[in-house]
């Protein structure tokens, strides 16, 4: 496997404690890698070298992230070394603590895919699809759209060779930024026949145009024809998105279960406007994918903008043929968290191969109890759905 540093550079740790899934046939549609600290300084094209990603020390010998040359403003004061912390009770410490470094913490099975097929066998696992970890920070903070695709092909470039030594069990799935949609849509082309067999996008552009502005349809219509999934997946943010509501960040920084429930807000309202665009009636073939966002709220969602839809004036003026419930069931999928208990009601409502659930390994949410979760949830679902769920929806979707 091409690599950008040799494994014995990894730290040198077992596995941590695991437990595994009671059904067969498991897939996680969720699950992600830590780069390389070098990735993007081996993988950019010479032009871009100089201003490649890369994780550097601050003052006070912490680590933080440097993108396009500039300091960053959000990654900063230790944070990249808690990347790996999957539900640390010492975060804290990582992150101010000068001697615990990103590599260091990395855990077990994150940068290695020959460690990753060990943790999946531990856990029951068949496969997981692979999402970037840095690749989640660095936009909301780099305006160069030509920059930002040199990056996004890096990241791509690396994972599908990471993957190619994942006996066909590590699933790779592409970055794109649709900070220049064609760039992005001839990206998704060249990554899909480079091995990537799906894509994710933030929730969000610097030009602030919605999802779905036909500006993005090019990236749409490559997605239906390539016959890959098209995610939104949480990201860092710029700070205008997140608004004034809530007033000084002496305010903001107290409100840490709030920012929990609304931190996927973003992926929520880029998901909506594929309807008032009319973007699944442009390309009824589009694969749509709702990553880390939880899975509950769809039902109040789908419920409110139907009725609307239905009920109201405003169904005369957006371009719709069917409600959007209908379209949820035809061509969207959405991921659940282990612990949600909602997700079998919802299923039997709209569709049981419309949901898949994820992990979300190795970040500091995640931690290696979900299983237990995940156990008991398959459990709820009447039998002949379980294995959908379980792992064939996720099969199916991903074409593998």
């Amino acid at each position: 496997m091409p690599t950008t540093m040799q494994l014995n550079e990894l730290p040198d740790q077992p596995m941590h404690d695991v437990h595994r899934i009671e059904h067969n046939g498991a897939v996680d549609a969720d699950g992600h890698i830590l780069e390389p600290p070098d990735l993007w300084e081996e993988y950019l094209e010479k032009k871009y070298k100089k201003t490649a990603l890369k994780i550097c020390l601050d003052e006070k010998g912490l680590e933080e992230l440097e993108i396009g040359g500039e300091r960053s403003k959000m990654s900063r004061r230790g944070f990249p070394a808690t990347l790996g912390a999957m539900g640390a009770p010492d975060l804290a410490d990582i992150q101010n603590n000068p001697d615990r470094k990103y590599m260091n913490e990395s855990p077990y099975g994150s940068m290695d895919p020959s460690q990753r097929l060990k943790v999946l066998d531990a856990e029951n696992l068949d496969a997981a699809i692979l999402y970037t970890t840095v690749g989640l920070l660095w936009e909301a903070e780099l305006t160069d759209p030509e920059l930002s695709q040199a990056y996004t092909r890096a990241y791509n470039r690396w994972i599908v060779d990471f993957c190619k030594d994942g006996e066909g069990r590590l699933i790779p799935a592409a970055h794109l930024s649709l900070s220049d949609p064609e760039a992005a849509a001839r990206e998704l082309r060249r990554s899909v026949n480079d091995g990537a067999k799906g894509c994710y996008v933030a929730p969000f552009t610097h030009s602030a145009k919605p999802l779905g502005h036909p500006d993005n349809h090019i990236v749409f219509q490559t997605a239906q024809e390539l016959g890959v999934p098209f995610a939104i997946h949480p990201t860092f943010e710029p700070q205008w998105t997140k608004g004034g509501r809530m007033g000084t960040w002496e305010n903001v920084k107290q409100l840490r279960l709030t920012a929990s429930v609304t931190a996927s807000d973003g992926v929520r309202h880029q998901f909506t406007t594929l309807f008032d665009y009319g973007v699944f009636d442009l390309y009824p073939e589009l694969k749509v994918l709702v990553l880390e966002s939880g899975g509950g709220w769809i039902g109040y969602w789908l419920d409110r903008i139907d009725a609307v839809y239905s009920h109201t004036f405003i169904g005369g003026r957006v371009p719709l043929q069917m409600k959007p419930s209908e379209y949820f069931m035809r061509q969207i999928w959405i991921s659940c968290d282990p612990d949600e208990r909602t997700i079998p009601a919802l299923a039997e409502r709209y569709g049981y191969d419309r949901f898949i659930w994820a992990s979300d390994f190795p970040h500091a949410d995640h931690t290696p109890e979900y299983v237990h979760d995940l156990n008991e949830l398959v459990s709820m679902f009447p039998k002949e759905h379980r294995r959908g769920f379980i792992g064939d929806n996720t099969r199916k979707l991903f074409d593998f």
